[in-house]
């Protein structure tokens, strides 16, 4: 299995940035990206033909997370083509856009299989009803918070994954508890209580310190990585 960084900006999109977004391949070539954030589509389409993905999981319907859906479903109309798509089902104005028949839409929180990987979610702390997701093929196991504001749920359900991709938007200093994202520093205490294997921090605001977000969770978690488009991660 392969995790390809698309995008990893959180809210918006840095200048030639993109959201969130990830492509997942499994061995046997079956492709699922998770999110679909503003400014994804462009960068997917320089690594494939969007058509040809297995799945979309979309985490929740915010749009640094989901909005390239709309522009996404304009391809495929002009292809004729359908896509998978799994996702919560909470009438959201965003979902309501997507229910058109270039989608199969299905229920992310039913959902055991995505394009011939195991899947797992589980409801996480946000503003609006969102997801984290277990991918599991080949005997890996890859977890992707999607958005959260607490981590103290989540330890048993990152148990041993071979690669954790989390919500690390706000430096120590920043964080309080009205902040709607995970500190650096607490993405790190997650994934050493959880026994990760590898640490992926991800969703950083446009203009913050990535630096020092990376320094933060490094000196709780010491193999963890910071995001960037097109970072390949073989887990």
């Amino acid at each position: 299995m392969e995790l390809i960084v698309i995008g990893c900006d959180g809210s918006y999109p840095a200048a030639n940035g993109a959201c969130s977004g990830f492509l997942v391949r499994a061995d046997d070539g079956s492709t699922v990206l998770l999110d679909c954030g503003s400014g994804v589509l462009g960068k997917l389409m320089a690594l494939m033909d969007p058509a040809n993905l297995s799945a979309v999981v979309i985490t929740h319907w915010h749009g640094d997370h989901a909005a390239d859906l709309l522009t996404l479903r304009h391809y495929l109309l002009i292809h004729n083509k359908r896509l998978p798509l799994y996702a919560p089902l909470d009438n959201s104005l965003l979902m309501q856009l997507c229910e058109h028949e270039e989608f199969v839409l299905k229920d992310i929180a039913q959902a055991s299989e995505v394009g011939g990987m195991m899947m797992e979610t589980t409801p996480v702390v946000h503003a609006m009803e969102a997801f984290a997701v277990k991918l599991v093929c080949d005997g890996k196991q890859l977890v992707y918070t999607g958005d959260t504001d607490r981590w103290e749920n989540l330890a048993s359900f990152c148990r041993g994954a071979d690669l954790f991709v989390c919500d690390a938007t706000f430096t120590s200093e920043e964080w309080n508890e009205r902040m709607p994202h995970l500190s650096s520093s607490q993405a790190a205490t997650l994934a050493r209580e959880a026994g990760v294997k590898q640490l992926l921090l991800t969703h950083f605001p446009p203009t913050g310190d990535g630096a020092t977000l990376l320094k933060q969770a490094k000196e709780v978690f010491a193999n963890c990585l910071a995001a960037k488009p097109g970072l390949r991660i073989q887990v």
